[in-house]
């Protein structure tokens, strides 16, 4: 794979991740209600758990999008 290839492919998981991101807080905002009726269901859990589980689970994908692809994409733009 050429660098120029992979540099490719780093900005498209950027892009499709942070697409992904946007998708789970549009539901999470806009199907909350849906979404806690759903998963409580399955698991014993109150509002306040649910809401922290989520907002928590998107910063750690938010900061792993960031890490995993945009740094190296960027550093790959910086060297060559």
């Amino acid at each position: 794979m050429t660098l120029e290839v992979v540099r490719g492919m780093l900005a498209w998981c950027t892009v499709i991740n942070w697409g992904l991101l946007l998708l789970w807080l549009f539901f999470f905002i806009g199907a909350h209600d849906w979404m806690y009726g759903l998963h409580s269901k399955w698991f014993k859990i109150s509002v306040e758990k649910f809401d922290a589980i989520h907002y928590s689970g998107m910063a750690i994908f938010k900061t792993a999008v960031v890490m995993l692809n945009l740094v190296p994409y960027l550093a790959l733009r910086i060297v060559g």
